[in-house]
């Protein structure tokens, strides 16, 4: 029973969180956004302790449910895991193997020190929520979208508009390729050895780990029942159980109660751990002693707590407006971030890259960065769209406080995240001698001015001024210039208010 609510509650959870990185419409975050707040690394990131508190008390309680339910990247281990089982005589393909504990903790504190140094784009890379949301952004989003066309066009068919059609294009090839590599990773490793990637180099699985051996309610192997079969170890996809010695290993136990299934004997119970009735090897905490135990806890906690003080698609804005050819990115230095970041540094500082403001933003401004430095990490482009200020879906779904909430449109227009500059030479003005003033039109804050051009008085050229303007990319935008606008936003290191 227990283990049949478990795959319930992991379907759900998998299913809804796989949906919130699909959605365009931003519907699903309205009821279920929530289910991207609890995820353990942005919950640190963003120092929500009542999250952080709330995991480290489930895992105290009852072990790493974490893991088997809410952490979208192990759901999705164990379904290759059980694909691979369905193949004829492999259903009893594991065997205990002992704690690595060297690449364990090893990559743990090579993650905390790269997160602590600001290389975030590195150490992401191995952050299970965000690889999964990448995997989905990058490799399951286009068929989503081509389906929801395909419906599209069948409704528009028979008069229904039910549905509408959204632009599918490449948003990233790093993000691709990033993508494609972690999921053949784990096609591997989960294939073969079921939970391989949780128990060796997710560093969300080593820190709950550390907690789960001194889980109140676990599974135990009462001695005087078991009948030596082993098959609890051989369909452990933890590897976690040695059957010979009648010990689980609880740092990498998934609380996932394929054992309590399987046990045929009945020798395999989930209770309480600390009673005087309990079995030898339920007091010692699996193949760890609890001195050990309790040295590794010390560490984790000392090593997470360093970490927390350290740290639909596109509407159509221009409709029937004519694109002679794309833009290219103009040479801005700075490329600025959305409103609520409050800066660079802690923009880039807490963001996991996990795409889901990329995949949610309505007017495609939000691009991953193919820098080195910010990779795959969030960046604004207006070659497509601009950042009205009315909008503010981005501020309501980061969960890791990357962007902090924006609630309504008097705030962020007060938010100044760049400021417009021009490039004379490339203005249509002054290039071809023909009037325009599109940037000024559009200009929601009343920033740029047109005033007489010094080639030719009875022309008028834009005029910026920066105190006015918030960077939201409008002039960038609507800028008939090519191949290069004659006016766009460079970016604020440290956002100001106007």
């Amino acid at each position: 029973m227990l283990r049949k609510i478990r795959i319930t509650a992991a379907v759900l959870f998998f299913t809804l969180i796989t949906l919130l990185f699909l959605d365009f419409t931003g519907a699903m975050h309205t009821w279920f956004g929530w289910m991207a707040n609890i995820q353990l690394l942005p919950a640190v990131l963003a120092l929500n302790l009542a999250v952080i508190i709330a995991l480290a008390l489930l895992t105290l309680l009852f072990g790493r449910v974490y893991c088997s339910v809410i952490c979208p990247l192990g759901v999705l281990q164990d379904i290759i895991s059980w694909v691979s089982g369905k193949r004829k005589g492999k259903k009893n393909r594991f065997t205990f193997k002992k704690e690595n504990k060297w690449l364990r903790y090893g990559v743990l504190v090579l993650f905390i020190v790269l997160m602590v140094a600001g290389a975030n784009a590195v150490a992401i890379l191995i952050a299970p929520y965000s690889a999964y949301g990448r995997i989905v952004t990058a490799l399951f989003e286009p068929l989503y979208d081509w389906g929801n066309n395909l419906l599209a066009a069948i409704s528009a068919h028979f008069g229904s508009y039910a549905f509408y059609p959204t632009e599918v294009y490449l948003k990233s090839l790093p993000v691709l390729i990033v993508a494609v590599v972690t999921l053949v990773v784990l096609l591997v490793l989960a294939w073969t050895g079921g939970r391989s990637w949780c128990n060796n180099i997710c560093p969300v699985g080593t820190v709950l780990g550390l907690l789960s051996r001194f889980s109140l309610f676990r599974p135990t192997i009462n001695t005087d029942q078991c009948i030596n079969c082993g098959l609890c170890g051989k369909r452990c996809k933890a590897s976690c159980i040695d059957t010979k010695n009648h010990r689980i290993d609880y740092s990498r136990c998934v609380a996932c109660f394929d054992c309590l299934e399987n046990c045929s004997s009945g020798a395999i119970k989930y209770r309480f751990a600390y009673g005087k009735a309990m079995p030898d090897q339920a007091r010692h905490g699996g193949n760890q002693s609890d001195a050990n135990g309790r040295r590794a806890f010390i560490a984790g906690t000392a090593l997470v707590a360093g970490a927390v003080t350290v740290e639909a698609k596109k509407k159509k804005l221009a409709e029937g407006v004519a694109q002679l050819e794309d833009k290219q990115i103009p040479p801005r230095e700075i490329f600025p971030v959305p409103a609520g970041s409050i800066s660079r540094k802690h923009f880039y500082s807490h963001c996991t890259a996990c795409q889901i403001c990329i995949t949610n933003c309505p007017n495609n401004v939000l691009r991953p960065s193919a820098r080195l430095a910010t990779l795959m990490q969030p960046e604004m482009h207006f070659d497509q769209g601009f950042c009205p200020i009315d909008c503010n879906r981005c501020t309501r779904l980061c969960p890791a406080d990357a962007i902090k909430p924006v609630e309504s449109a008097a705030d962020k227009s007060a938010i100044q995240i760049g400021h417009a500059v021009v490039i004379p030479d490339n203005c249509v003005v002054n290039r071809d001698g023909v009037s325009c003033g599109n940037c000024a039109r559009h200009c929601p804050t009343g920033a740029i001015t047109m005033v007489a051009s010094e080639a030719n008085l009875q022309r008028k050229v834009p005029a910026v001024n920066p105190e006015q303007c918030i960077g939201c990319g409008a002039c960038e935008y609507h800028c008939p210039a090519r191949p290069v606008s004659a006016i766009y936003v460079e970016g604020h290191e440290v956002h100001k208010e106007r």
